[in-house]
């Protein structure tokens, strides 16, 4: 005996979970659909002028916290605009060349734009997208960090909401591969 509350959601008592059944085969509850999330962007008066930072993930889960983790470690509380582009539009794991190019359009206010991916077909999404940076629209000048996804992205954060130019910020990404953690 099954029953649903608030909105069917199925609860199942635990004397008729399938577990608590000898031999009964065990049911899996369906994963529920993800509905598209706005990545979060975090901006300043345009007076500001800075790099933005665009950081391009297989998870949007991934990319959200790792935004959030380089905004915290600003420390100003006026940190340069970060934008994700984790995931694809449907919520799947994987990358979007569509999402990482809004992204760098909502961050970009006119000094240039840091992209920084996480693992493979992410770095390829981004290099793809500079390759054709003129017919698609990528804002100008745009630039890849080839750089650790975490650290790199503390370092270019921390370096744009500091004032760094793009090339500043591209450097600091890079550096973190020469921090040693031990």
């Amino acid at each position: 005996m099954s029953t649903s509350e608030g909105g069917g959601a199925e609860v199942i008592p635990i004397s008729e979970a399938p577990s608590a059944q000898s031999g009964a085969a065990r049911r899996v509850a369906p994963r529920p659909a993800v509905a598209p999330v706005e990545p979060p962007v975090i901006a300043h008066p345009a007076e500001l002028d800075r790099v933005g930072v665009v950081l391009v993930s297989h998870s949007r889960e991934v990319a959200s916290a790792t935004a959030a983790l380089a905004i915290g470690l600003v420390g100003s509380g006026d940190p340069a605009p970060v934008g994700t582009a984790g995931g694809t539009a449907d919520g799947r794991l994987g990358t979007s060349a569509e999402l990482v190019l809004a992204a760098a359009k909502r961050v970009d206010q006119g000094m240039g734009v840091v992209l920084l991916s996480d693992l493979g077909s992410a770095v390829l999404t981004v290099k793809s997208l500079l390759a054709e940076a003129d017919s698609n629209g990528l804002p100008f000048p745009t630039r890849f960090a080839n750089a650790p996804f975490v650290e790199g992205a503390i370092a270019a954060v921390v370096t744009a909401s500091a004032g760094g130019d793009l090339a500043a910020v591209v450097d600091a990404a890079e550096d973190a591969y020469r921090f040693r953690k031990g």
